[in-house]
């Protein structure tokens, strides 16, 4: 293990970050909301801490191996989510304690969205545009923007990309070079967002909400600026705006790079992850409208499709914005949508929950058992689409499978064990695990009723989601520590 490397690349990193102080500053001063002194005072804590882990190794230039790439992305995760707090724990308005101002920023950075926050519409300007900018910079993945800007540091990125998105990525490497990819995801990233503010600000929103709920759409995070989410602003152009980009930013990135690329939307028509994905939600939305319509939840046909269509994509795809109450809806409504955000979006994507390829392989692998017991000698190959999948990949995301139930039972008990009920515990599991942020029963409006062991039992399932579990698991192994 590289500790000196490893403690060198997460000096950088910090330094990196503490420089996302400066527009919040920025903000403060423009709307003169009085917060400006504890973003400045944040700056200057988290670039020293940078500087006190850079400096006693800044020439030690060693190869970073994979392994210590995992520990890397692990360690810079929970302290980035800790340093990340401080402006919430520091500012007199909203008044955090220590174990809510790391919820909101680990749920923020995680792209979760779940909130201990209320009276959003009387926050300060400056922590309303905070949230959203951490939810923005996790979405895509602070490390990839890292592996953009390391190389001129003298640092490879290669490790960091692989630890940070283990599993069945396609596409991984879109241009020779890492750097080069990391650098064109986020041009494509950045793209996304500027188009989604731009599509707000015309669908009548304020600028300010536009740039703060665009970050939030592209990163499927879900924080808003109001309490009612999105329903706040009562616009047909508005939900019809964040659907689009919802579903956009549930697609493989990698798509829309080769999309931008050669011109041509012939990759998502030939990718059978994009196809599942949409056939997902097609199914999920037009089972939800019907049940509402069925029910008569509401008066008016147009409200009927608009907020069934809105809140099946919002939930799918883990972004967790609202436009209605979904909690109260009739039957087995809102578990189905709870359900369905363990589906989540595609792999490459911003989207949480296990990820749509991974059920893809999971179906293929099922109906070819069922095709042996009928011809047992039979060789019959896993494909996604005209390829054959390796058998190692099929077994990985079995074993994935495997441990996120293992991790979603173990952590519902441990929740349970805290005095919450079984459709609190449970939703509150799936919402953080799922990295969806909205929940049921006392977790439907937000986590700030529930106890400090709670919240911090959700902190864990937000990290071991946004990490895919095995990032954070492979550190507490033996053989990951043997030589």
């Amino acid at each position: 293990m590289n500790w000196t490397v490893a403690l060198r690349i997460l000096g950088l990193l910090l330094m990196m970050f503490s420089l996302t102080m400066a527009p919040p500053v920025i903000v403060s001063l423009w709307f003169d909301d009085q917060s400006w002194l504890a973003f400045v005072e944040s700056f200057v804590f988290i670039l020293l801490a940078g500087t006190l882990f850079w400096f006693p190794v800044r020439n030690k230039r060693k190869d970073l191996r994979l392994r210590d790439g995992f520990l890397v992305v692990a360690s810079f995760w929970t302290v980035l989510g800790t340093a990340g707090a401080l402006p919430l724990w520091l500012a007199d308005v909203p008044s955090m304690t220590f174990t809510d101002a790391v919820f909101e920023s680990m749920s923020g950075l995680t792209t979760t969205g779940a909130t201990v926050l209320s009276g959003l519409d009387a926050l300060p300007e400056s922590i309303l545009f905070y949230r959203q900018q951490l939810q923005w910079f996790g979405g895509m993945g602070i490390i990839v923007l890292a592996v953009a800007v390391l190389p001129m540091l003298g640092v490879g990125g290669m490790q960091l990309m692989r630890a940070e998105t283990p599993g069945p990525v396609k596409d991984t490497k879109l241009t020779p070079r890492i750097t080069e990819t990391a650098k064109a995801l986020w041009y494509v990233y950045l793209a996304f967002t500027v188009f989604c503010l731009l599509c707000y600000w015309a669908a009548g929103m304020t600028f300010f909400d536009a740039l703060c709920h665009s970050f939030s759409t592209v990163a499927i995070g879900g924080f808003s600026t109001h309490d009612l989410s999105i329903g706040y602003f009562d616009s047909t152009a508005v939900d019809l705006v964040a659907i689009v980009f919802m579903i956009l930013a549930g697609v493989n990135f990698s798509l829309h790079f080769f999309a931008w690329r050669n011109v041509s939307i012939g990759h998502y028509r030939q990718d059978p992850e994009f196809r599942a994905y949409i056939f997902v939600l097609l199914i999920l939305s037009a089972i939800v409208i019907g049940s509402l319509s069925m029910v008569g939840t509401y008066s008016d046909w147009d409200d009927t499709v608009i907020n069934g269509l809105f809140q099946s994509v919002s939930i799918a795809t883990t972004t967790g914005f609202t436009t209605a109450n979904y909690a109260a809806w009739p039957g087995a409504l809102p578990v189905l949508l709870i359900f369905a955000s363990f589906v989540g979006g595609c792999a490459g994507s911003t989207a949480g929950g296990i990820k749509v390829i991974r059920w893809l392989l999971i179906a293929k692998q099922g109906a070819r058992e069922i095709v042996r017991l009928v011809h047992p000698s039979a060789e019959i190959p896993v494909k996604l689409g005209s390829s054959a999948v390796p058998f190692r990949v099929v077994d990985a995301v079995w074993g994935f499978f495997s441990v996120y139930i293992v991790v979603f039972g173990i952590m519902l008990l441990a929740m349970m064990t805290t005095g919450l009920d079984q459709v609190t515990a449970f939703s509150a599991v799936a919402a953080t695990l799922n990295n969806l942020g909205p929940g049921l029963g006392e977790v439907a409006a937000g986590f700030m009723t529930l106890s400090d062991t709670a919240k911090w039992i959700a902190i864990t399932g937000m990290l071991l989601g946004r990490l895919e579990i095995f990032t954070l698991l492979v550190l507490i192994t033996p053989t990951f520590w043997r030589h």
